[in-house]
This record gives structure tokens, C-alpha cells and sequence, in this order.
């Protein structure tokens, strides 16, 4: 997870931008459920009507109220919330002053205040006027103190009240209060928005209009935060996507970089099936999952935490609901990750292998289907992919428990918080609207989780892609360039020297090369010849520094190539494997690789010295022929014609052939090795050969043995003084053949010394 977060700080700006738009979107998506709340209990229930204080009511209504305000300094602080209106409605009214309008809006505590010195007469009004057998009874109560001759005839509760001395409607007031202190504030609202209610009707407004217009504005806002949140999700959708691309796009080049600065010690370290996997199958994943991360992940914590907010400030009493969910939604993702997690690290291993065995069935069937061995093959393949599909059913059928169990604890949920809020609702302590938008906070909560949840199939696999891709980032590369390199001369002579050079492959316990010592001068060809396993192809390869020496060191010009730049020494060489590679492209592209700038004559040329032509020129487009994927249209003796001259197209100082010549026939190879002594007559030339035929005519053959030096010296004097080399020799040549290069006139030294 750590190397998943620091790939993603890179884009950190971007990420910091997208949080910001989440936050827009949670905002918009936690806001819907408070306006469907409002939408149902007060436009349809309440009508429209929001506010605990009447913004009007009539003369009548007002005398009323101040009736059941004993306290002066509360009647005082009405009347001076309100001013006298006589044309605005059909009654005489009172009308909310406009400071105490904006007080309303703002929250401020003078409205606040307002609204509990007038909940309670409100409530008794609205009782009082419902004619309930409880309010009945409270009238006669208080006709029972009173004269009959005092009561009018078409009197009510509100005339008696006005007859009695202030002190005793306190003192009445204040036993209701009392009786009415344990009551839900949901009724004390419920009573004064039915007052307000009342009182609108009683001044003649539309009712009908009223509850509209809120209905109309309320729903206006739902649809613009609704936009709103769809335009922070296509947007968040984009930069996500783009965060995710440029983070596969940096990946792939930073591998590709490392990788081509790979010494032949790393990529022996790394199969090439296992570097394609992580430069393409892990880099994906990790791209994949920062887009989740950035679209579901970062946005889960905000929602959940936007959610439990909202559901403490709806309804707290059933806030332990969202608790047990959350519980046993971790106890889902503990279990998953658990079992799956395992299996994450196992199935990357197996994508190795499947890309392995895939690579080599392909690029070796034609040896496959020559030794028919393809049923063998296909089990091969049967088995690996086997491996990796029951390894996949395994992780996919644990994850399928996961929907299930969500849907089961949602429902179940959502069962809950209407059982407990129906008995809230009949208890009076909620409304409908508020359960509908506890439920809707809820399964916001949760969906929060389950997108967490639903992550987790994939983060386990990503984190372990990432690990494997910063394991190739992180790998120490064996071969470095110099902190202050020195600088070849501009035209360089090309001497080149092994001074007592011993090399040993990394966790090897033996060398493989032990003390060589030898000058490859220009103007001259350097034979490396040996036995199969001698170490030649080893030894030409410390050139271009593939690996390193282990002691000793090698010069060019004087100068120790390790305190070379790579670039600067390699190119200086021309280099021809031991096995021919081409590149997609053309016959042209290909004998100009080391030199992009070439010219056309130069390209010719050096075809013409590595005896290309030959087959070029049947071909119809000649130099513009294709040729396909690792020159496999070519024959594999065109294929090492132009990696030659793909060599002597880049005009180096020194030639290096790795057995470039073994796929030639005899002809060519003289016809080839005489122009190529013209074209090579002011370099160093090495040549490593199988064939002696090869090398006759070099002016200085070495000849290794298990490592070692065995013999140095020219054809003739190998012969006389070197056995492993006359024994390569007899081995090879005719008797004929060797007494024309010398192996009597040898003997005869030997015999007369």
C-alpha cells in the first residue's frame, strides 16, 4: 500500500484537486435525504409551513396569545417582534418585523427566543380551539371560579382567561408546563407549525399556493444539487483517469529506463517473461486501482463521515444501528482479506509462469513440432494455466460471498431503522421524513463501506503488483558510470589491453576467467578461440562492460573503461553477438541502428562488405524490405550478414565478432573476412571462433582453457608450442590442411631443437 500512495503522491496537485471536487460531490449526495426529509414532513405534512413563529397573525389572534403571557416582560418582547398591518390581509394583522425576518434566517437568538416564549400559548391555543374532551374540561374547571353572570353567553376558555388575575393564569400555566416537560419536542413543533397553520387561514392566504411554492423551491434546489454532484462525478471520473494514465505511462518509462540500463547480472535476476508481466500486467493493475482509489476510495471516508454527522443531527437514538453495521461490515472485509490475501501474492507468480511457458512454446515451435513434442507442450501450457485459473476461481468465489452478505446486512438494516423509527413516530420523538432520511444517511454509510469492500479485491492484488514493480525499480544495478568520467580523445587509436583480468559471476564461489593478459592492437585481428565453456564469449563481453572484472582491468588507450561513460565507450565498439538480432523495421533501419544519420552509400557499403547484397537485391524493395519481429523472415545467415553490417555501417575504433561467422558457408566467410580486413585495416579487431578456418590468418590467436590462458601467438607458432590448440586443430583440419599451415614444419623445429 505504501508504494501504491507514493506512485500516486507524484500527481499530488492533481489529487488535492480531486479531493476538493469529493468533497463538492459528498456534499451535494448528503444534502438530498435532508430536502426529501423537509419535502415530506413539511411540504406535505406541515404544508408548506417551516418556521415555529407565524410571520402574521390577525389582531384576535394576537390578543389570544398575549392572554396566556402573564409575564409583562414577555408580552413586551412580542409585540415589539411584530408591527400593526390593516391592509395586507383581510383581517387586521400582526406582522413579523423585517430585522426579525432576517434573524430567522441567519439563526439568530432573538428569533430563538421568540420561539419559546411562544411555543407554549400556541399549543394551548391550538388545543383550545380543537374543542377536545381535555380542553373542555379545563373550561369548566375555570367557569366553576367564576360568576355565571360574569361569563358571556357565546363566551369561550380565552374570555374566561382574560376575566381571571394574572396571577392565576401563571399559576396555570406553570402546572401545564409541568405536565408537559417530559413531552417529545417533536410535539411542541408539530402544535406550533398547526398554530401557524391556523392562524394563516384565519388571514385569508392560499394555502394551496403556500405548500406549492416550498414544494417548487425545494425541489429546484434537489435538482441543482443533483447536477452539481453529477458534474463533480465526470469530473473527478476525468481527472482520476487521467491521474491513472500518466501514472502507467511514468511507470512503463521509468522500468523501460531501468530495465535498458540492466547489466547481463540483473537479467539473470529477472526472467524476461517476469519484466514483461511487471512492465505490463502489474503496471496495469496499479493504473486500475488508482483510479478506484481516486474515484471510490478517497471518496468512501468522506461520505462516511459526511453521513454519521447528518444521522447525529437527524435522529441520535438510533445512531447504535450505524455501529452494528459498520462492525459487521469490517468483520466481512477482515474475513475476505484474510482468505484472499494469500492467494493475491501466489496468482502474480502464476501469470510469471503462464507468460513463461506461453513465450517459449512460441518462440521455440518450430523445435517443438520437428521432435513432436506438442502434446507434451500443451500439457505444459494445461498445466500452468490450470494453476492460475483455479487460483482465480478460488479468489473470485470468496469474493461472491461478499455481495450476498452486503445485500443481507443493508436489508436487514433498513428493517431495523424502520422498526425503531416506527415506534419513534408513534411515540412522537420523529417524523416520517426524518426515518426516510435516516435510512437514506445509513445506506450512504454503508455503500461507503461496500465501496471499501469492493476495493479489496482488487488493492490486495495491486499492492503486490506494485512490490514487484519497485522491486525492478529498486534493484541495484551492478554496472555505473563514473562520478567525474574521463573523456576519450576526440580521434581515439583503439589500443586495447587486458592487464591480469579475473572475473567471477555474482554468487559464483569459482572464476570463470582467472589472470588474462593480452594488447589488441590496431591495424591487427585478436582471435579468441577455446573449447566450448572456455569463457570466450564471457571474456569479449567485459568489453562493452556487460559485467565488470572482478580483478584486474581492461584499458582503452591507457584509459580504464570503468572510468568511462557506458555511452562514450560503447561507442567507440562494434559490436555483432554471438546470436544475430534484428528489429522490426526494415533492412535499412536495421544496418543504420548504431548510426541514424548514415547515409545511403554508407549503408550500401557496408552491406556490400558483410555480403548482403546478395540476397538485398532479389528482394523488390531492397533496402526498404521489412523485416519482422527479431528477423524472423531472414535465414539465420542473412540474419548475422547484417549484424555485421550493422557493425561496420557505425565506423568503430574496435570490432568485437562473438562467433559472427558460424552460420556462414565457406565461401562467404572467406569472401566476407577479405573485405572486412580492408574496411577494418586502421581498427582493433576480436574476433571469438568456433572454426580455426576463421582465424588463420590473425595476427594474434589467444586460446583459453577452463578459464585460463593457454597459448598466445600466431597460427604457426600455436601449432608448435600450444597443445590444446593443436588439438583444435587436428580436430578440424585435413592432414593436408595442416601441413600447409605449418604442423610439419613444427615438428621438425621441435625434432631438431
Amino acid at each position: 500500500m505504501r508504494k501504491l500512495f507514493q506512485y500516486m503522491g507524484m500527481y499530488w496537485k492533481t489529487v488535492l484537486l480531486v479531493f476538493l471536487i469529493l468533497i463538492v460531490q459528498a456534499y451535494c449526495d448528503l444534502s438530498l435525504p435532508a430536502y426529501t426529509s423537509d419535502i415530506v414532513n413539511v411540504g406535505i405534512q406541515q404544508g408548506g409551513i417551516s418556521e415555529p413563529v407565524p410571520k402574521a397573525v390577525s389582531r384576535e389572534g394576537m390578543e389570544r396569545i398575549l392572554i396566556l403571557l402573564p409575564d409583562p416582560e414577555d408580552q413586551e418582547k412580542v409585540l415589539d417582534a411584530y408591527e400593526e398591518d390593516f391592509s395586507s390581509y383581510d383581517k387586521e394583522a400582526f406582522v413579523l418585523k423585517e430585522s426579525m425576518h432576517e434573524e430567522a434566517e441567519e439563526g439568530g437568538e432573538a428569533y430563538d427566543e421568540l420561539a419559546g416564549i411562544l411555543s407554549l400559548p400556541m399549543m394551548l391555543i391550538q388545543g383550545f380551539s380543537s374543542g377536545s374532551d381535555t380542553t373542555e374540561q379545563i373550561q369548566a374547571q375555570l367557569m366553576a371560579g367564576i360568576p355565571t353572570e360574569m361569563v358571556p353567553e357565546d363566551g369561550d376558555v380565552f374570555n374566561i382567561l382574560g376575566m381571571l388575575p394574572p396571577e392565576q393564569v401563571e399559576q396555570m400555566l406553570e402546572e401545564i408546563q409541568s405536565q408537559t416537560a417530559d413531552m417529545p419536542e417533536t410535539i411542541l413543533e408539530q402544535a406550533a407549525i398547526s398554530y401557524v397553520k391556523t392562524a394563516y387561514q384565519e388571514l385569508g392566504m392560499d394555502m394551496d399556493q403556500l405548500q406549492l411554492g416550498y414544494l417548487t423551491r425545494t425541489g429546484a434546489k434537489m435538482i441543482g444539487l443533483a447536477f452539481l454532484g453529477m458534474l463533480s462525478s465526470v469530473l473527478v471520473g476525468l481527472l482520476a483517469s487521467r491521474v491513472g494514465a500518466a501514472s502507467g505511462r511514468d511507470l512503463r518509462g521509468k522500468v523501460f529506463r531501468k530495465v535498458v540500463g540492466f547489466s547481463n547480472n540483473e537479467f539473470d535476476q529477472f526472467s524476461t517473461a517476469s519484466l514483461i508481466t511487471r512492465s505490463t500486467n502489474d503496471i496495469q493493475q496499479i493504473q486500475m486501482l488508482m483510479v478506484m482509489l481516486l474515484r471510490m476510495v478517497l471518496y468512501a471516508p468522506i461520505l462516511a463521515a459526511g453521513g454519521i454527522y447528518q444521522v447525529f443531527r437527524t435522529n441520535v437514538s438510533m445512531s447504535w444501528i450505524i455501529g452494528l453495521a459498520v462492525l459487521l461490515i469490517g468483520l466481512v472485509i477482515l474475513l475476505l482479506f484474510t482468505v484472499a490475501m494469500p492467494k493475491f501474492k501466489i496468482m502474480q507468480k502464476l501469470v510469471d509462469r503462464l507468460n513463461l511457458v506461453t513465450r517459449e512454446i512460441l518462440t521455440g515451435l518450430s523445435v517443438i513440432r520437428a521432435f513432436s513434442t506438442e502434446k507434451h507442450e500443451e500439457k505444459r501450457f494445461d498445466t500452468a494455466n490450470l494453476d492460475l485459473t483455479r487460483t482465480n476461481l478460488f479468489v473470485n468465489r470468496a469474493m461472491t460471498f461478499m455481495m450476498p452478505l452486503m445485500m443481507i446486512i443493508m436489508n436487514g438494516v433498513s428493517v431495523l431503522i424502520i422498526w425503531t423509527g416506527a415506534h419513534g413516530i408513534n411515540d412522537g420523538q420523529m417524523q416520517v421524513g426524518d426515518m426516510m432520511a435516516f435510512i437514506q444517511y445509513t445506506m450512504q454509510i454503508i455503500m461507503s463501506f461496500l465501496m471499501l469492500c469492493m476495493i479489496s479485491i482488487m488493492l490486495p492484488r495491486a499492492a503486490v503488483a506494485a512490490e514487484r514493480v519497485d522491486e525492478v525499480l529498486t534493484s541495484e544495478t551492478l554496472i555505473h558510470d563514473p562520478k567525474e568520467p574521463k573523456q576519450l580523445p576526440e580521434k581515439t587509436e583503439g589500443v586495447l589491453r587486458f592487464d591480469r583480468v579475473s572475473f567471477r559471476y555474482p554468487g559464483a564461489h569459482e572464476d570463470v576467467l582467472h589472470d588474462i593478459t593480452f594488447t589488441a592492437k590496431p591495424g591487427e585481428t585478436t582471435a579468441i578461440i577455446g573449447s566450448t565453456g572456455s569463457g570466450k564469449s564471457t571474456l569479449v563481453n567485459l568489453i562493452p562492460r556487460f559485467y565488470d572484472v572482478t580483478e584486474g582491468s581492461i584499458t582503452l588507450d591507457g584509459i580504464d573503461i570503468r572510468e568511462l561513460r557506458q555511452h562514450d565507450l560503447r561507442e567507440k565498439l562494434g559490436y555483432v553477438p554471438q546470436k544475430g538480432v534484428l528489429f522490426s523495421g526494415t533492412i535499412g533501419s536495421n544496418i543504420l541502428f548504431g548510426n541514424q544519420k548514415g547515409s545511403h552509400g554508407e549503408m550500401q557499403e557496408a552491406a556490400e562488405i558483410a555480403q548482403a547484397m546478395e540476397f538485398i537485391d532479389t528482394k523488390p524493395d531492397r533496402f526498404e524490405s521489412s523485416i519482422s519481429q527479431g528477423g524472423a523472415n531472414v535465414s539465420g545467415g542473412q540474419k548475422q550478414r547484417l549484424s555485421i553490417a550493422r557493425a561496420v555501417a557505425k565506423h568503430p575504433d574496435v570490432f568485437i565478432f562473438d562467433d559472427s561467422f558460424s552460420a556462414l558457408d565457406y565461401k562467404t566467410d572467406v569472401t566476407l573476412r577479405k573485405a572486412l580486413k580492408e574496411k577494418t585495416e586502421d581498427s582493433t579487431v576480436l574476433i571469438v571462433a568456433q572454426r580455426i578456418s576463421t582465424i588463420l590468418h590473425a595476427e594474434q590467436i589467444i586460446v583459453l582453457d577452463d578459464g585460463e590462458v593457454a597459448g598466445i601467438g600466431t597460427h604457426r607458432e600455436l601449432l608448435r608450442d600450444c597443445e590444446v590448440y593443436r588439438q583444435i586443430a587436428e580436430s578440424q583440419l585435413s592432414e593436408q590442411e595442416l601441413a600447409e599451415t605449418g604442423i610439419d614444419s613444427g615438428k621438425e623445429e621441435l625434432t631438431h631443437e
